[in-house]
């Protein structure tokens, strides 16, 4: 704590000249944008579990230079946000870590929406391939431990306006 107390002082009280050092902390979540991700659409999705809802903000990657990019060169991932990857039509996908520095669950679904694999914690910059276990319309990506803490299984439902029928 008393490390930490002279460093929130110096972002409270210091001249405008500091505040560079003051604006190098995370971002709350809800102004979240990094400049990585500036022309990836952005839209909500929900996923539905046993025990309830959870609600996401996600990074649409559509394009093939989209879904190569990806997550790669984010340094932080907010727990209420992630990145969804359509694939037409439904596929084997595989995925992988490379210049990826934060761990992420991956959530592999069909065209349903129904969650066929879930590969949690995956290591980051590692060219390991992650695979879907069969045929999938996509993957969603979420911060690490995310798909444990909020109870995220198989067999759960993504909801979004690209998933399902009439897609």
């Amino acid at each position: 704590m008393r490390r930490l107390l002279p460093a929130l002082l110096a972002c409270v009280l210091a001249p405008a000249v500091t505040l560079p050092a003051c604006a190098a902390q995370p971002a709350p979540a809800a102004t979240f944008q990094p400049a990585q991700l500036k022309g990836f659409q952005r839209s909500t999705l929900t996923i539905e579990r046993r025990d309830g809802r959870d609600s996401f903000q996600v990074w649409l990657a559509l394009t093939p230079a989209e879904q190569q990019q990806g997550l790669m060169w984010i340094r932080q991932l907010p727990a209420d946000y992630g990145m969804l990857f359509l694939y037409e039509p439904p596929q084997f996908i595989t995925m992988w870590m490379k210049n990826t520095f934060v761990s992420l669950d991956m959530l592999f679904f069909d065209e349903d929406g129904r969650i066929i694999r879930v590969a949690e914690r995956t290591t980051p910059q590692s060219e390991a391939l992650v695979d879907s276990g069969g045929r999938a319309l996509g993957v969603l990506e979420l911060a690490a431990g995310e798909a444990a803490r909020r109870g995220i299984r198989v067999g759960d439902r993504i909801v979004h306006a690209g998933i399902g029928p009439g897609r």
